[in-house]
């Protein structure tokens, strides 16, 4: 999936950024690749890897770390003290890559007990959601949709309850912060 996702940004340069723009396709550069990169499609491939000596760098898209190739990755490199896992974005609490971030000595892969004895770092610069103020304005450029109901199902209650104070303050009269398993007719 994270294969197919990049190619289809690789095929619409025109929806990058100005940066991007400006130090990759100015220059004719791929911003998604350089010459040791190499995207694995197959199954095998990704299994070949866990058998590969050497120092090596692999990218996935699972952010959760909870479902995916990810997982085995995981399994074969965290008990090592020679490995760091780098998490580039946020994860949701309950989550493996939760656990991981936050310390746990162990945690439950594929059902089976893992000591985490890898570095562990986080970068929190990357992410694909937008954050409150870009959701604000986004709602204040698009009045003219008038909404009629907010949902707000993508975060945390600790982050969004306070949001939705703010969007009920801003005037928007709907605005649900639904339990897990609740159900709404629209």
């Amino acid at each position: 999936l994270a294969v197919d996702a990049t190619n289809v940004f690789r095929s619409h340069p025109e929806c990058l950024d100005r940066e991007t723009y400006r130090v990759f396709l100015h220059n004719g550069e791929d911003p998604f690749g350089f010459s040791r990169l190499k995207y694995i499609k197959k199954v095998d491939e990704s299994k070949e890897l866990n058998d590969k000596p050497g120092p090596m760098i692999i990218i996935s898209a699972s952010g959760m770390a909870e479902g995916g190739r990810i997982l085995h990755h995981l399994a074969n490199n965290i008990g090592n003290p020679r490995n760091l896992i780098l998490f580039v974005g946020y994860a949701a609490e309950q989550t493996l890559a939760r656990k991981i971030m936050d310390g746990e000595e162990k945690v439950n892969i594929f059902g089976e007990e893992y000591q985490v004895k890898a570095k562990v770092r986080t970068m929190d610069y990357f992410s694909a959601h937008a954050d409150q103020g870009e959701l604000l304005d986004y709602l204040r450029l698009n009045t003219t949709n008038k909404l009629k109901h907010i949902f707000l199902v993508h975060g945390e209650e600790d982050q969004a309850l306070p949001f939705r104070e703010k969007l009920l303050t801003r005037g928007h009269k709907n605005v649900d912060f639904p339990a897990s398993g609740s159900f709404y007719e629209i």
